[in-house]
């Protein structure tokens, strides 16, 4: 049985007052109840890494960063290299969120290569695939989220194993609306059937989290469909309670 996992995308939120005070609420509310079948994380803003990794380490809440570079290293002015996420100790990074893809133009082939990047240097990458609502209305949903996979399918090999897949609907993020836990359902069944085909055995351990507005009110529904393991959570992350409230839900 593949356990559940939360995470917390604060995107460009937070400040050290702010942050301290969200860490000390989940670490509490954590450390506070039994939760064994749901591991969780915050991936939060690069300049904040730092303040993760001393309020969170050798606690159980894991932290990871919004982003990496496909490079190395080298001169490209205001990129991270994973190798620099790592001398923070991340343990996830998201790659190919919807943001990236729409506002920075990024293709499923560079996504490919960040997820690369990432498991080079140790870490996890978290998978984002994700259609608009235009795609959706079209019926091009299963074509979309296929062909963006399918990149890092292809790049990643055998690794398949130590990647996170995240559906997110774009349609459904910061919007209020969220795809009814059959919609979810539908498409996280099909990325499976993918990874499947990929590699059967790794595709029963990778974990595929929903990511379009998972809150406290639908999460348990969410999570209890079988395959969607955990979620990708934006704006309840930022408030220990409702992220706490979906941790929950998720054991």
């Amino acid at each position: 049985m593949r356990r559940k996992l939360v995470v917390g995308n604060w995107k460009m939120n937070g400040s050290r007052a702010a942050n301290a005070s969200l860490l000390a609420g989940i670490v509490a509310g954590v450390n506070a109840a039994a939760i064994p079948n749901a591991a969780c994380a915050v991936c939060a803003p690069a300049p904040y890494l730092a303040q993760c990794q001393d309020v969170l380490a050798g606690g159980p809440v894991a932290w990871g960063a919004q982003d990496v570079s496909a490079q190395p290293g080298g001169a490209y002015t205001g990129e991270v290299a994973a190798s620099m996420l790592a001398d923070f100790a991340c343990t996830y990074v998201i790659v190919g969120h919807s943001e990236r893809r729409a506002y920075h133009g990024e293709s499923s082939g560079l996504v490919a290569k960040k997820a690369v990047a990432v498991l080079d240097a140790g870490m996890t990458p978290i998978v984002c695939v994700g259609e608009t609502l235009a795609e959706r209305d079209a019926g091009q949903t299963v074509a979309v989220v296929s062909s963006q996979l399918g990149a890092v399918l292809d790049l990643v090999g055998e690794r398949v194993a130590n990647i996170v897949v995240a559906y997110e609907p774009v349609w459904a993020i910061g919007t209020g609306k969220t795809a009814t836990p059959a919609m979810a359902q539908e498409v996280h069944a099909q990325l499976r059937a993918q990874l499947t085909a990929k590699n059967a055995v790794a595709a029963e351990t990778v974990q595929i989290l929903y990511g379009g507005s998972m809150k406290p009110d639908n999460a348990l529904e969410l999570m209890a469909q079988p395959d969607i393991d955990g979620g990708l959570i934006g704006g309840a992350a930022l408030k220990a309670a409702d992220f706490l409230a979906i941790l929950h839900a998720a054991n």
